[in-house]
C-alpha cells in the first residue's frame, strides 16, 4: 500500500510534465488564435480567386501546413517554413564551410550562433515570400492610389515578417518548456486541425452522390494501412550484436556480457519529408506568387510552378530526389559510425567477427548505409503513394503522404516522451525509497 509520503512525491514529480502539457496546449491555443486573424488590407475575394485558380497545386500543401491560414490570408500565412527553410540552408552550409563547421564543434556557445544566424535568415526568407505574396496578390482595391497600394503592401509584408517570426519564436518556447519537436508538433497541429472538416466534406460529397462510398471507404481503409505500416517501419530496428570482454577493475571481476547496438530502419525520422516538401513550397510559392501578372518573366513563372505541381513528373523526380538526398544528409550528421566505433573500443566492447576501430566503423557505416537506402524507399513511397491515388481515381482528399507521415511520427515521438518523463519520475520515486540517492554525498 502506497504511504501518503510516497503519493505527495509522485505528484510531485508528475507536476513537471502535467506543467509542460498545459504550456503545449496553450502554445497550440494560441497559434489557432492566430491562424484566424486576417492580413490588414486583403481583399477576401482576391484571395478566394487565388486559390480557385490554382486548386490542386502545392498551394493547397502549403494551406495545408500553415493550419489554413494561408487560405484565410491571417498574419500566420507564412507559418514556419520559412524557420525550415533557413535551418536547412544553414545545415547544408554548416557541412561545407569550415568557419560553421568549427562553430557546431563549440559546444553550446557555437550552437547559439549558428540559431541566431538561422534566425536572421529565417527574416530575409520570410520578407520575400511575404515580398512576392503582396506582389501576387494585388493588395489594393480597385481605383487605389499608387501610396495607398505602397501603404497596404509594406503593412502586409510587416504582418506576413511578424507572424513567420512569432511561429518561429513559438516553436522554440515549445521545444524548451513543453514536450517534443515544438516545430514539428506545431505543423502537426495545423494538419489535424483541417482534418475535420475535411472529412465531413468528403462524406457530403458521397451523399450528394458527387463521391462514390465504396471508393470513400476503400481510400479510408487503404489510409490506415499506410499507418500501420508506417508505425512498423519507424519501429523497426537492426540490431548489431556487441560482446564485452570479461574484465577486473581491482578485486572485482566481471563477467563477458552480450549486449546491442540498435539502428533504426528510419535513422531521419520525419525531417527528411519536411524538408523536401518546403524546399519544393518555397520555388514554387514564389513562382505562383510573382507569377500572377503578365509578360515574359510571368509566363516562365507559371511554366515552373506548373511543372512543380503534384502529379507532374518534374515533382515526382524531384521530390524523391530531395528526400533520399536528405535522409543520407541527416543521417550523417545525427549519426557518427566513426565515433560509436571510437566509444565501443573504449569500453571494450567489440563487434563478433570485426575488428575494433576502423573495421568497425566501416562495417557499421556499411550497415547505416543499408538502412538509409531502405528508410529512404519508404519514405518516398509513403510520400508519393496519395499523388498515384488522386491521379488514378481522380478524387482529392486532405491527407497528403508527407501530412500523414508527419502525424504518425509526430505523435509517435509525443507519446514516447510523454512515457519517458513517466519513467524518469517512477525511477526517480525508487530512488528516493532505496536511499541510494545519497551514496557519496559526503565526498
Amino acid at each position: 500500500m502506497a504511504t501518503p509520503g510516497s503519493l505527495l512525491g509522485n505528484q510531485k514529480g508528475l507536476g513537471e510534465l502535467w506543467a509542460r502539457l498545459r504550456f503545449l496546449f496553450l502554445a497550440i491555443v494560441v497559434y489557432r488564435i492566430g491562424t484566424h486573424i486576417p492580413v490588414p488590407g486583403i481583399d477576401p475575394a482576391r484571395v478566394a480567386e487565388l486559390f480557385a485558380d490554382n486548386e490542386g497545386t502545392y498551394l493547397d500543401l502549403f494551406n495545408v501546413f500553415s493550419g489554413g491560414a494561408l487560405e484565410r490570408m491571417s498574419i500566420l500565412a507564412l507559418g514556419i517554413m520559412p524557420y525550415i527553410s533557413a535551418s536547412i540552408i544553414m545545415q547544408l552550409m554548416s557541412a561545407v564551410t569550415p568557419s560553421l563547421e568549427q562553430l557546431k564543434k563549440e559546444g553550446d556557445a557555437g550552437r547559439r550562433k549558428i540559431t541566431q544566424y538561422t534566425r536572421y535568415l529565417t527574416i530575409v526568407l520570410a520578407i520575400i515570400q511575404a515580398t512576392a505574396m503582396s506582389r501576387g496578390l494585388n493588395l489594393a482595391y480597385e481605383g487605389a492610389s499608387p501610396i495607398a497600394e505602397l501603404i497596404d503592401s509594406i503593412i502586409m509584408i510587416t504582418s506576413l515578417v511578424t507572424g513567420a517570426v512569432f511561429m518561429m519564436w513559438l516553436g522554440e518556447q515549445v521545444t524548451e518548456k513543453g514536450i517534443g519537436n515544438g516545430i514539428s508538433i506545431l505543423i502537426c497541429a495545423g494538419i489535424i486541425a483541417g482534418l475535420p472538416g475535411a472529412v465531413g466534406q468528403a462524406f457530403e460529397s458521397a451523399q450528394q452522390g458527387d463521391l462514390n462510398i465504396l471508393l470513400l471507404l476503400a481510400i479510408i481503409f487503404l489510409l490506415l494501412g499506410i499507418m500501420w505500416f508506417i508505425v512498423l517501419v519507424e519501429r523497426g530496428q537492426r540490431r548489431i550484436t556487441v560482446n564485452y570482454a570479461k574484465r577486473q577493475q581491482g578485486k572485482k571481476v566481471y563477467a563477458a556480457q552480450t549486449s546491442h547496438l540498435p539502428l533504426k530502419i528510419n535513422m531521419a525520422g520525419v525531417i527528411p519529408a519536411i524538408f523536401a516538401s518546403s524546399l519544393l513550397l518555397f520555388p514554387q510559392s514564389i513562382a505562383t506568387w510573382a507569377g500572377s501578372g503578365e509578360g515574359r518573366t510571368s509566363e516562365i513563372l507559371q511554366t515552373i510552378a506548373a511543372s512543380l505541381g503534384p502529379g507532374q513528373p518534374l515533382n515526382l523526380i524531384v521530390f524523391t530526389g530531395l528526400i533520399v538526398f536528405f535522409c543520407f544528409f541527416y543521417t550523417a550528421l545525427m549519426y557518427n559510425p566513426n565515433e560509436v566505433a571510437d566509444n565501443l573500443k573504449k569500453s571494450g566492447a567489440y563487434i563478433p567477427g570485426i575488428r575494433p576501430g576502423e573495421q568497425s566503423a566501416r562495417y557499421i557505416d556499411s550497415v547505416l548505409t543499408r538502412l538509409t537506402v531502405a528508410g529512404s524507399m519508404y519514405m518516398a513511397a509513403v510520400s508519393l503513394m496519395p499523388q498515384f491515388i488522386i491521379v488514378a481515381t481522380g478524387i482529392p482528399f486532405y491527407l497528403g503522404g508527407t501530412s500523414l507521415l508527419i502525424i504518425v511520427v509526430v505523435l509517435m515521438d509525443f507519446m514516447s516522451q510523454v512515457q519517458s518523463h513517466l519513467m524518469s519520475q517512477q525511477y526517480e520515486s525508487l530512488m528516493k525509497k532505496s536511499n541510494l540517492k545519497g551514496y557519496g554525498g559526503g565526498l
